[in-house]
């Protein structure tokens, strides 16, 4: 057993457990705003103790989707990076335009882009599941063009360079990845 999972496991649970208002009780993306609070709780990702909000945009999404005593949150390892605006819009032009959550989220995953680890690691989800469900619900229309199932980060990092014409992009290197050795072993 892994206590760190077990203790997102129960965060998690009791965030879900708070009565919320309808509209935000039947958000699908109520589980992974939960796993992010989860994760930063437990000192996972890059993002800040806002969850690279605002402080006023964090306030509402605290008190519209999980109202009560709020998380001991700290910021993590992360820092703004000179394309964090460019990220932004692109996330924002690709919203589904259901949900307010979505705009909350674009900012989440554009600031989680400073990370230097898989984008699910570095916005502190527990897997990678969580972060295709965020993108395919809040960014239908990005997550339709990643047809190779290319790792999320390098794919947004792709995209973006690729409608901007860089030819030389910064998205993360593989030479920097923790996975390195996985992704780059002999095959047996």
């Amino acid at each position: 057993m892994n206590p760190s999972h077990d203790c997102r496991d129960l965060l998690q649970a009791e965030l879900l457990g708070r009565p919320a208002p309808a509209q935000a009780a039947k958000d699908p993306l109520r589980p992974v705003l939960a796993s992010l609070l989860a994760g930063r709780s437990l000192n996972q990702g890059v993002l800040t103790a806002t969850l690279g909000l605002s402080a006023s945009a964090f306030e509402t999404l605290w008190q519209d989707y999980f109202p009560g005593p709020q998380l001991n949150l700290v910021n993590g390892p992360g820092e703004v990076i000179v394309e964090l605006e460019d990220l932004l819009h692109l996330l924002l032009e690709y919203r589904a335009g259901v949900r307010e959550s979505e705009v909350w989220l674009a900012h989440i995953v554009a600031y989680s882009c400073c990370g230097r680890n898989h984008l699910w690691q570095d916005l502190g989800l527990a897997n990678r599941a969580e972060l295709s469900h965020l993108l395919n619900t809040a960014f239908p229309a990005l997550a339709d063009l990643n047809r190779c199932d290319m790792k999320w980060k390098k794919f947004i990092y792709r995209h973006y360079c690729s409608r901007e014409g860089i030819y030389v992009c910064p998205a993360p290197s593989c030479s920097e990845c923790a996975d390195h050795a996985k992704c780059f072993a002999p095959e047996v």
